[in-house]
């Protein structure tokens, strides 16, 4: 018996050898990855804390009536917006005001009811839309907000209709279904909050990192001129593809890795991968309204606020995102409207 006993602790442990390798022994650690900052991969390498991620909003809006307001003597329009709890841009637009916006005793203003949200400081537009539960673009166009798009603390923003009268009942899902995070988002509505008075950040030099709560000045004038940011075919043009799919730049087909160059001088307004189409994603803010897109990037060399030139190797090209082949999706748009590369980009033969 013993030696049946024996027989059968043998059987056991054999059995936990794969079949036919009586010499398994565990694979090799896999080997260290390059230093070079050169990265191929079939996904973008994490991205620092997005601007808003770093300074949570807490939904606190203030409700207004609507009513008439009666100027008073020494009344300015920042303050009949404190003092009735309206934001001062609703005022002048709902009566018609224009910079530098005077008015005089006695005179009636128009005031719009609805909830107000005061920002605070470091806060962004994503962020406060997020907390409400609403579209951001939607607070863009109630508000009628321009370039920069750079809030100030104290400005108070009139939330949409749409937007719910508790958002704090709200699960982590419904605020997601309410809140689909878009280019132009990210366009208007992520810069931190300036105190009112304060100026905006220099762009840093190339790969100096500036922190996700400093707002970063938009470049001065630019002509217009781009050049192609990869050398591969068009796998998607620009415009309509039916079935109510649009395409608001190029797909183009290059070889996984392959450098992917700015197209302008500008500053990196964004890199991530938080809008899941694209996968990893860079945007160029070159100044006169104009913006471009680089999507679906497997490595992501550059962060928000560096200062890049045409040409400067930004990341590489692959399939992150929703696509399944290598490629790189670029846009150009003007003014928040995408416009067709093609028009812009110089002729290839």
């Amino acid at each position: 018996m013993r030696h049946i006993a024996i027989l059968i602790l043998l059987l056991a442990v054999s059995a936990c050898i794969p079949p036919g390798r009586a010499d398994y022994t565990p694979p090799p650690p896999p080997p260290e990855l390059p230093t070079d900052p050169v990265v191929y991969g079939t996904a973008p390498e994490q991205a620092p804390l997005s601007t808003w991620q770093a300074s949570p909003v807490t939904a606190n809006a203030q409700r207004v009536e609507s009513g008439t307001y009666i100027v008073q003597p020494g009344d300015t329009l920042r303050g009949i917006a404190n003092k009735t709890g309206a934001g001062s841009q609703i005022i002048a637009s709902a009566n018609g005001l224009v910079e530098p916006y005077v008015i005089h005793p006695g005179q009636r203003l128009k005031i719009t009811g609805g909830r107000y949200h005061a920002v605070k400081s470091g806060e962004t537009g994503i962020a406060i839309a997020r907390a409400y539960g609403a579209p951001w673009r939607e607070v863009v166009t109630l508000n009628e907000l321009e370039e920069p798009y750079i809030l100030r603390v104290g400005q108070k923003l009139l939330l949409p209709s749409s937007a719910p009268s508790d958002p704090t009942r709200l699960s982590i899902e419904q605020r997601a279904a309410a809140f689909d995070l878009e280019i132009d988002d990210i366009v208007t509505g992520s810069q931190p909050a300036l105190a009112d008075g304060a100026a905006a950040g220099e762009a840093s030099d190339w790969r100096k990192a500036i922190t996700p709560n400093t707002t970063i000045a938009t470049p001065a004038g630019f002509s217009g001129r781009f050049q192609w940011p990869v050398n591969g075919r068009i796998i998607s043009s620009f415009g309509s593809k039916g079935g109510g799919k649009v395409n608001d730049g190029l797909n183009i087909g290059v070889p996984r890795g392959t450098p992917i160059r700015a197209s302008a001088d500008g500053v990196i307004a964004y890199s991530g991968d938080e809008i899941g189409v694209f996968g990893g994603l860079i945007l160029i803010n070159h100044g006169s309204g104009w913006v471009t897109a680089y999507g679906h990037a497997d490595k992501l060399n550059v962060t928000r606020g560096q200062n890049v030139k045409a040409g400067d190797i930004i990341g590489l090209a692959g399939e992150s995102g929703y696509v399944q082949e290598p490629q790189l999706h670029f846009e150009i748009r003007k003014d928040r409207k995408p416009v067709d590369p093609n028009i812009h980009l110089p002729k290839r033969g």
